[in-house]
């Protein structure tokens, strides 16, 4: 039996690590600074792993693991900052998409785009039907700065303040159409990648703080074994049952392992314990839709 020496290495890395890169007034910057710690040829699971154990912040870790999920979706993305745009007046439903392509032009609003500001790329779901057929939805790449592209950036959230969002509105902008459905191959299956990659990166965070501050054997053990189910997960299909149901089962767990994390975090240090208590409502964000999946995942299985 062979040992996969990538796999090692990240593992090791994680394990040794123990320093964090430092926290600049630009996530650009940052993230920079991250993908050159890294070196190249990183996977987009080991971006999530490596990067949110070099944050020094929740909000660093949720911008690393929400870009490797990026890169799990669009594995050609640019080494840059990117977002995925969809949100349009607090929904993602096609049928309520008012952002159109034309041709190879985007004209349009999405109203609540994560680091929109600091993204050197942006990928936009647009309507893209002839009209009065059904929505059909359309993924293209454009990029911040161009012609017709502008972002407004909103004001900081209680959550993750250190991580900005912004308002994109879009011009006749030109862009590049992905292959596939918008819909199918790209919107859908990211709030799976999202979900994934963000707890391994706040769960890799986490083993980093328990790590400071001693915290019980056990408890950084049973994080560590979180970390091994979601490299797991990361090698299933995001559109497959059976992937829905398995992420469940680790969020499960670390829903279990969450009054003795807040335990841990009380008796350490306070600059942690505050960083906790102002972030770690992150991952509930999505827990409407994670257990929708969820249950469509039963009833198809």
């Amino acid at each position: 039996m062979t040992v996969n020496e990538d796999t090692l290495m990240y593992w090791q890395r994680l394990l040794a690590c123990a320093e964090r890169l430092p926290a600049t007034t630009g996530l650009e910057d940052w993230y920079a600074a991250l993908l050159a710690t890294l070196g190249e040829g990183v996977t987009p699971f080991e971006l999530a792993l490596l990067g949110g154990r070099l944050a020094q912040t929740p909000g660093l870790a949720f911008l690393a693991g929400y870009q490797g999920a990026l890169r799990a979706l669009w594995p050609s993305a640019p080494w840059t900052l990117g977002a995925l745009c969809v949100t349009e007046n607090r929904s993602v439903r096609p049928a309520d998409m008012q952002v159109r392509l034309e041709g190879l032009s985007l004209s349009g609003r999405k109203d609540f785009v994560t680091a929109a500001d600091a993204s050197d790329w942006l990928l936009v779901a647009a309507r893209s039907e002839l009209p009065g057929a059904s929505p059909q939805v359309a993924l293209c790449v454009t990029y911040n700065g161009a012609p017709g592209v502008r972002v407004d950036v909103l004001p900081p959230l209680s959550l993750m303040p250190d991580v900005s969002h912004g308002r994109l509105y879009l011009e006749a902008a030109q862009c590049e159409r992905l292959p596939g459905d918008g819909w199918d191959a790209y919107a859908k299956p990211f709030r799976t990648l999202e979900d994934l990659h963000v707890l391994t990166a706040l769960l890799a965070w986490l083993y980093g703080v328990a790590g400071d501050n001693a915290w019980p054997q056990p408890l950084k053990l049973r994080v560590l074994a979180l970390l091994g189910s979601c490299a797991e997960v990361a090698r299933q299909g995001a559109n497959e049952p059976a992937t829905h149901l398995l992420l469940a089962g680790v969020f499960e767990q670390f829903n279990h392992l969450r009054g003795e994390i807040d335990s841990a975090m009380a008796a350490g240090e306070p600059h942690w314990q505050d960083l906790w208590k102002r972030d770690n409502s992150l991952l509930e964000i999505a827990r409407a839709a994670r257990d929708k999946r969820l249950q469509n995942a039963l009833a198809t299985l």
